[in-house]
């Protein structure tokens, strides 16, 4: 069985594109052609997909989550890899031990029972070393027969139900992959899996075939090496766009490169926008990201508030050609201490939809202005410097 293949030390010096030069070629050879992409972003719409995933797959199920919940939707999928597993078809999940902490044991025992291979990822426990526990899996990978993937914001959970049926019904971004890329998602399934366990498997089913015509990074970074990839591959993007940027994300905290990546489009004439939630489902968050308004407002950034249920998208679009989509906020949790996942997709059909949805929503949005923002309350902007020198842990 062949060992797998762990991520490299990342090419420090590699060419980064000119500012405004819209070449978003720097990585085109890590780019997999020949994919086909599907984009979600209500919750029922994606489990319906996922569940016929998992009931059509013969070869393997890998699923891969931060929050598996202790509703409706984490039963259902339980019972689909407890399907799955006595049917025969080899099933592995990885949830992570603080996001699915309300996990109801029992729905383990059931999949456990089935046969469903299970990996809690870095329980919380006093005898494992401290910096584990600020390390989560913040991904959403379910691969089927390595052909089929899907990976975006969206957890296993009632957050993301239709409100028709108990949930929230919170708006986000979630693509499904047909074709060799889902094979790369799979991958990184497998070295979780391998790192945690010890135990390496091979990939299921053959070469993935060729069903679009999309070309798509899979893109995942790691506890060490790679921790910044993600990171550096949308400075990359910032930089050559030449002439606009859209930014929906739930925890926008950015750190200090991106801040300054999105400065410097704005000067240079780039409509840079940013859309995040008006509510948010951490209070102490939504502070800590109003605290970094100013720096952008004052340099031609325009930031929007959506108005509706919290938005949880983590999407980028560049000039209508190259998008990012998936688990990874603008936030230091994202870039120093969570496992995440994206997809960075040039394709312009999936770009010019997500710019569509982003236009849509900012109708429910209210744009930020910089003179009201400059006489906000004293009160609010306590609270911002308070919640936003802890930036680090969120």
């Amino acid at each position: 069985m062949p060992l797998p293949r762990l991520p490299g030390v990342p090419r420090l010096l590699k060419r980064r594109p000119k500012p405004g030069s819209g070449d978003f070629s720097s990585d085109f050879d890590e780019y997999t052609p020949g994919n086909r992409l599907t984009l979600y972003t209500r919750g029922c719409d994606l489990f319906a997909a996922m569940a016929a995933a998992i009931e059509d797959a013969r070869e393997a199920v890998h699923l891969e989550t931060y929050i598996f919940g202790n509703d409706d939707t984490g039963r259902t999928f339980a019972e689909l890899l407890a399907k799955k597993a006595r049917a025969g078809v080899p099933t592995r999940l990885i949830f992570d031990s603080v996001g699915s902490i309300d996990m109801d044991p029992r729905l383990e025992t059931l999949m456990r029972n089935a046969g469903v291979k299970i990996l809690e990822y870095h329980p919380v426990a006093p005898w494992r070393p401290r910096w584990a526990w600020n390390k989560r899996d913040h991904r959403k990978i379910l691969v089927c027969d390595g052909r089929v993937g899907f990976t975006g914001g969206m957890n296993l959970c009632h957050e993301h139900a239709p409100a028709e049926f108990g949930g929230q019904d919170w708006p986000d971004a979630h693509v499904k992959v047909e074709g060799p890329a889902a094979h790369e998602l799979d991958r990184l399934f497998r070295e979780v899996w391998f790192k945690q366990k010890n135990r390496w498997f091979g990939s299921s089913g053959g070469p993935a075939e060729i069903r679009g015509t999309s070309r798509v990074r899979v893109v995942g970074n790691h506890e060490i090496l790679r921790r910044l990839v993600i990171r550096e591959a949308y400075v990359n993007a910032l930089r050559a766009a030449r002439e606009e940027v859209l930014i929906a994300n739930s925890y926008f905290i950015p750190d200090w490169r991106i801040r300054r990546a999105l400065r410097r489009a704005a000067k240079r004439g780039v409509s840079v926008r940013v859309l995040v939630p008006g509510v948010s489902d951490v209070q102490s968050v939504r502070h800590a990201m109003r605290a970094t308004y100013g720096s952008l407002l004052t340099h031609g950034v325009r930031i929007f508030e959506w108005q509706g249920p919290m938005l949880h998208a983590k999407a980028v679009v560049v000039d209508k050609q190259w998008c990012a989509v998936g688990s990874y906020n603008l936030d230091h949790r994202s870039l120093l201490h969570n496992l995440e996942v994206n997809l960075h997709c040039l394709d312009r059909p999936l770009a010019e939809e997500l710019t569509g949805r982003f236009e849509r929503a900012l109708e429910g949005s209210r744009e930020i202005a910089l003179d009201a923002w400059r006489r906000r309350p004293w009160t609010e902007r306590l609270q911002e410097q308070f919640f936003g020198s802890f930036e680090y842990f969120f």
